[in-house]
């Protein structure tokens, strides 16, 4: 059986068919066997490329993406200039850290930097997001900002804890002095 002119070749029902007898041996191709563009076992030396050298007809070396032009891009899919970092993202990312990580090292000291964590990053982000394309860092500015806020609430919590427990203790020491007894002497009085 011989397929007819009109149909394709090479298809992978064409394993499946049978030889004609009257027709001469051919080779078949095996569509899914991945080609290689490097030398083959056996094949002489002088046809092999030398070490170093890409294989003729591929892109690059040996699997690897062409590299990008100075000063573009910073990974794969990425094109065009680097945006410039926001000059206060980092600052707000230090601050909030510095705020937050006071309270385990510093007895809480520290957490006076954030509400200045939680405004330089709240500017930071409004500035990134007004002219996208200008700068870069939201993340960082965000991350500030949220630490700020986090930061500002626990130290709002111990000015609050602070006050109320000194006037707990000024309290207990009004009370005390007015249940002592008086040191006034008797009184003698005449019948």
């Amino acid at each position: 059986m011989t397929p007819p002119d009109d149909e394709p070749q090479n298809l992978p029902e064409d394993y499946l068919r049978q030889p004609d007898p009257n027709q001469p041996a051919q080779p078949r191709q095996n569509p899914y066997e991945p080609t290689s563009p490097y030398p083959q076992p056996g094949q002489p030396w002088d046809q092999q490329q030398p070490y170093g050298q890409p294989p003729q007809g591929h892109p690059g070396g040996y699997g690897q993406q062409p590299y990008a032009q100075p000063g573009y891009g910073y990974g794969y899919g990425h094109a065009g200039p680097l945006t410039p970092q926001h000059p206060s993202a980092t600052t707000a990312l230090v601050l909030g850290i510095v705020g937050l990580a006071g309270i385990v090292f510093c007895a809480g000291i520290t957490l006076v930097l954030s509400p200045f964590a939680w405004a330089i990053g709240r500017k930071a982000v409004r500035e990134i997001d007004a002219e996208p394309g200008r700068y870069a860092g939201r993340d960082q500015a965000k991350g500030g900002q949220i630490m700020g806020i986090i930061g500002t609430v626990l130290l709002a919590l111990g000015v609050i804890g602070i006050v109320a427990i000194m006037g707990l203790a000024v309290s207990a020491t009004e009370t005390s002095f007015e249940q002592s007894p008086s040191n006034t002497a008797p009184s003698l009085s005449q019948d």
